[in-house]
């Protein structure tokens, strides 16, 4: 009876090992994870629903085509980050070590994104910066670096800032107010370093917390300063107060800004005088749309009902930046031919052209470049009847 048992063991053993031998193949058809951590709470969680809706598009697009590396379909795994960078890095962890992502998008703000990167870089996990501006996020120190990016740059959208402010408004001498974080720091850097190129120093320079709900201080010694432009950093919420503290001031003054006040409810919180804010994008739906753009727009309007046309497409940047980015790093992962990450951030500067929604890329990333975007694709947009229009555009 115990010989017997013994061979029946073995027998079935054996014929389990064959078994799992013959079914390796289906492992071919598992999903390949994609990550995303952002806001999906809070004054940002339109921002972080931008974001989400963008990859959607992309992701359903290539799983239509028969998905990556032999028909493996992508899957998008959300984490809420809640604009919290303790938060950022748990959700990145267990996006990287539970749910075993091939590349991690993420970091609506530049203190989460900063937060994620050195964990990425130590897990060889690569990353996709859509939103987060902050300098550092890409030229983070790292070699090798997996950290890329399809968004705005800081120092790039400093030097824009200054350009569009003297060309626009005359400026002479600057006032920057900043949000007093890692984001604020690497602007103020920005900005300072676009002014010494031609020989100017700001005005002032003030800071303001993320809660902070009364800035007429801060505000009442930029205009002694002799300020006669605001450059202003921040997030929606402050940025609105922003504006309200100047209605209470009753100082019109131009206002040019990073694109803070685009990731949610600007209008509703900051009121009527929400349009004088000039903020920089990288795209916008309004126009004349390039064909990646109108199948976009129709691949919107079908997946998500409440969409109609671009009024309804906001904030336009997460969108745009999150379906671009999607859609290079499913190149990257083609390039790479596996899911291995070092493999992936190898395919990264393989990627020889994609006509994207954006614009057109050729040769987007390199070892020493890992920004997409630079600053000949930017635009500038005002809120006009809740929209965000390019400037001049009042329809």
């Amino acid at each position: 009876m115990i010989r017997f048992t013994r061979r029946t063991l073995i027998a079935t053993a054996v014929a389990g090992a064959a078994s799992a031998l013959l079914s390796m193949p289906a492992l071919a058809a598992d999903p390949i994870k994609i990550g995303l951590v952002t806001a999906l709470s809070g004054q940002s969680a339109q921002a972080g629903e931008a974001l989400t809706r963008g990859m959607s598009i992309a992701i359903d697009e290539i799983n239509a085509k028969g998905g990556l590396l032999g028909g493996r379909k992508l899957e998008l795994v959300r984490r809420d980050d809640e604009g919290n960078p303790a938060k950022g890095v748990v959700a990145a962890r267990e996006l990287i070590f539970k749910e075993k992502v091939a590349v991690l998008f993420g970091g609506l703000d530049t203190p989460v994104s900063m937060a994620i990167v050195p964990i990425i870089n130590q897990e060889k996990v690569p990353f996709m910066g859509p939103w987060a501006a902050g300098t550092g996020v890409t030229k983070n120190g790292a070699n090798p670096n997996y950290a890329f990016r399809v968004s705005a740059v800081d120092e790039q959208v400093d030097r824009a800032m200054f350009n569009y402010a003297q060309k626009t408004f005359k400026s002479s001498k600057a006032g920057l107010i900043l949000v007093n974080n890692p984001w604020g720091e690497s602007n103020e850097k920005g900005i300072v370093a676009a002014l010494a190129e031609k020989g100017l120093k700001p005005a002032a320079v003030e800071k303001f917390e993320a809660s902070d709900v009364d800035l007429v201080p801060q505000l009442t010694r930029l205009k002694a300063a002799g300020a006669d432009t605001l450059y202003l950093v921040g997030n929606v919420g402050p940025s609105a107060q922003v504006v309200k503290s100047l209605d209470r001031m009753g100082w019109k003054v131009p206002v040019v800004s990073h694109w803070g006040p685009a990731g949610g409810r600007f209008t509703e919180l900051a009121g009527a005088n929400a349009k004088n804010v000039h903020f920089i994008q990288t795209f916008s739906f309004f126009g004349k749309l390039s064909p990646v753009g109108e199948k976009v727009v129709a691949e919107l309007k079908a997946k998500y009902p409440a969409i109609k046309g671009p009024d309804d497409i906001t904030p336009a940047v997460g969108v745009a930046n999150a379906y671009d980015g999607m859609q290079l790093a499913a190149l990257a992962i083609t390039r790479a031919g596996s899911t291995n990450g070092d493999a992936i951030r190898e395919g990264f500067y393989k990627i020889d052209r994609y006509e994207g929604l954006i614009k057109t890329y050729v040769k987007p990333f390199s070892p020493t470049v890992h920004d997409a975007l630079q600053s000949d694709d930017y635009v500038w947009a005002q809120f006009i009847d809740n929209r965000i229009l390019p400037v001049g555009m009042s329809q």
